[in-house]
């Protein structure tokens, strides 16, 4: 979507998450919300028969050679309260990333960035020299 206003132009992106290898995203209604609350559980998915071939196991039935806990956990609890996906973690952790590879683009010279104030999607404004706004919001979504 986006929109045209004066010397401002917005524009917002669906972004659809992924999880991380070996696991799903699940649909969930946690016992003590209301059933219209829905949240996304994060639950570990065994991979042996894909890792096999490369000599690998997974999370949920790691071999002796592999340290205990699963390469993605760090990542998990970075974005994850208890097993549920957490907006407001997924919202920091890409404004984060989005900041950091900003200094790493062209544009970061020609361009004056902003992280705008928000607690469930990244939201920043780049202002050109001339003044023009451009105001871009990332929303997150997964895919059912």
């Amino acid at each position: 979507d986006w929109s045209i206003h004066e010397n401002r132009t917005k524009y917002c992106q669906l972004t659809i998450l992924q999880p991380p290898p070996g696991h799903s995203f699940i649909l969930a209604t946690p016992q003590r919300q209301q059933p219209s609350n829905f949240c996304i559980c994060v639950v570990p998915e065994c991979t042996c028969s894909r890792g096999q071939v490369l000599g690998k196991s997974c999370c949920l039935h790691p071999s002796g050679d592999l340290l205990p806990t699963c390469q993605c956990c760090c990542l998990l609890g970075t974005l994850c309260t208890d097993t549920y996906l957490d907006p407001e973690k997924v919202a920091c952790w890409v404004q984060r990333m989005v900041v950091t590879a900003w200094l790493y683009l062209h544009e970061s010279y020609n361009f004056q960035f902003t992280l705008l104030p928000s607690c469930r999607s990244c939201r920043f404004q780049l202002t050109d020299p001339s003044g023009m706004l451009f105001i871009i919001e990332l929303v997150f979504a997964v895919q059912q």
